[in-house]
């Protein structure tokens, strides 16, 4: 049976994470090799740092990009090697909550998220916050939609500019 699974990693505090609510993991932090591997992964797609797909599969899968191959285990996780590289990484325990035993090879694809672009930053100041908070509580949802207008056409240009 073909198992493909799929994370989002993201780049909290420095360092790669992610979570997977399911196999009870929450920033789950990439180490000891890994990180390096998946910023040379990573680097064709855009705003990665806010999060992108990670699929992995113990089979080959259409559009693999690279293949890692079991070296030796060590403190509870597998030392893996970039087939073709000598780059290693060490996947920790948590890999046994994708696989009952350590895979002998990984085959590994990233893709953009599909959850959208990463956010952008805007500025609001603080007289914008209490007039948003007085507005919301007198229960003026027009007036909040509008000032909530007006701070999104502080982004919308730069969106424009992603997208073309």
């Amino acid at each position: 049976m073909n198992q493909l699974f799929v994370i989002e990693p993201y780049r909290s505090a420095g360092s790669w994470v992610f979570d997977d609510l399911g196999a009870g993991l929450v920033r789950e932090p990439f180490v000891s090799g890994v990180p390096e591997m998946i910023d040379r992964l990573v680097e064709p797609i855009d705003g990665a740092a806010s999060g992108f797909r990670l699929l992995f599969s113990a089979q080959p899968m259409p559009g693999e990009q690279i293949v890692i191959e079991r070296q030796r285990e060590e403190y509870g996780g597998h030392w893996y090697r970039v087939l073709g590289t000598d780059h290693e990484g060490w996947l920790c325990p948590a890999m046994f909550k994708y696989f009952d035993d350590p895979p002998r090879r990984i085959h590994v694809r990233a893709e953009p998220s599909r959850r959208g672009r990463p956010a952008r930053s805007i500025t609001v100041t603080a007289d914008d916050l209490a007039e948003f908070e007085r507005l919301l509580d007198l229960g003026d949802l027009d007036g909040a939609r509008d000032l909530i207008a007006a701070a999104r056409s502080q982004i919308e240009p730069d969106n424009r500019a992603a997208n073309n």
